[in-house]
C-alpha cells in the first residue's frame, strides 16, 4: 500500500533535536526521503541512528551545517532537492533564547535570538522555495512565547513574534505558487534545551497551574502536528500558527520574576 508521502523528500534544520528527530520519524515512516541538517555531525548521527529504528529502511541523509548561515542552508537545500530532483517539505525548528530581565537586555541579545529564531526560518524558507512545486509544505517551530508574554525571556517573546509575522508574510506571497507556510506554537516541552528548566526548582510548580490538560509536552505531541502541517491533509492551510499547549494558550505564563531572583541570590 503506497504511503502518503512516498516519492517526496524533505528537510528539517536543527535535526537533532527532540522535535526534529520526532518529526523526521513520523515523515520517514509515511515514506519521505529525509535530509537532516545541524551544526554537530556526531549529533546528526545519533538522530538518524534512532531514526532509522523506528522507521526501518528509510532514506535518511546527514548535511552538516548553520541554519544561520546562508551558505550552508543553501547547500543544504540543494542537498535535500538532489535526492530525487524535488523538495516538498521544509521543517525550520532551529530557536532558543535565554532568561534575561528586560532592563539588562542589550541589543546583541536581541539580535542574537532574531538570529536563531527568524534569520534562520527565513533563510530556511527564502532559498526553498525557489525549489518546491505546488503542493509544497514549509513549517516552522514557534512557540506559545509569541503570543503570551514571558517575564524575564522578552527576546525570545518579540523574535517568535516576528517569526510568526514571518509566516504570515510568506504564506501570503508563495500561496500563488501552490506553496503553504505555516507554524506550530509548542508549550512547555521536554527536549535539549528545555532540559535544565525541569531541573530548576519551583520552575515546574510555577508552569503546572497554567496548563489544563495537566502535563507538559514530548517531542512527538509537535511531531504529530508539524506531520498533519506538512502533508496533504492540511492542503488548504497556510499563514497559520497552531498551539500545541496542553492548553496553555487558555491562562497565561507563570511569573518566574521570584524564582530566578532566589536563583541569584
Amino acid at each position: 500500500m503506497s504511503r502518503p508521502l512516498e516519492e517526496q523528500t524533505a528537510l528539517i534544520t536543527g535535526g537533532s533535536g527532540a522535535i526534529a528527530c520526532a518529526v523526521a520519524t513520523l515523515l520517514a515512516k509515511d515514506g519521505a526521503a529525509v535530509v537532516i541538517t545541524g551544526r554537530r555531525l556526531d549529533a546528526l548521527k545519533r538522530a538518524r541512528d534512532a531514526i532509522l529504528a523506528e522507521a526501518p529502511g528509510a532514506r535518511v541523509e546527514l548535511q552538516p551545517g548553520d541554519a544561520t548561515d546562508e551558505t550552508d542552508v543553501r547547500a543544504a537545500i540543494e542537498a535535500a532537492h538532489t535526492i530525487a530532483g524535488r523538495l516538498d517539505i521544509v521543517v525550520a525548528t532551529v530557536g532558543g533564547g535565554g532568561f534575561k530581565p528586560f532592563l539588562a537586555l542589550e541589543a546583541e541579545d536581541i539580535r542574537r535570538d532574531f538570529d536563531y529564531n527568524v534569520i534562520s526560518s527565513f533563510l530556511a524558507i527564502r532559498h526553498s522555495a525557489p525549489l518546491m512545486g505546488p503542493g509544497g509544505s514549509i513549517v516552522c517551530i514557534s512557540s506559545t512565547a509569541a503570543k503570551l508574554p514571558f517575564a524575564y525571556l522578552a527576546g525570545y517573546h518579540i523574535a517568535k513574534g516576528a517569526l510568526e509575522a514571518l509566516v504570515r508574510s510568506a504564506a501570503e506571497e508563495l500561496g500563488e505558487k501552490g506553496i503553504r507556510v505555516n507554524a506550530v506554537r509548542p508549550g512547555l516541552t521536554r527536549s535539549e534545551s528545555t532540559g535544565p528548566m525541569y531541573q530548576m526548582p519551583g520552575l515546574l510548580e510555577a508552569f503546572e497551574p497554567e496548563f489544563p490538560l495537566r502535563r507538559f509536552g514530548e517531542a512527538i505531541d509537535i511531531a504529530h502536528a508539524v506531520r498533519y502541517l506538512a502533508g496533504p491533509e492540511s492542503s488548504w492551510l497556510t499563514g497559520q500558527s497552531f498551539a500545541v499547549d496542553g492548553g496553555n494558550e487558555l491562562r497565561r505564563n507563570p511569573n518566574l520574576a521570584p524564582i530566578f531572583q532566589t536563583d541569584q541570590v
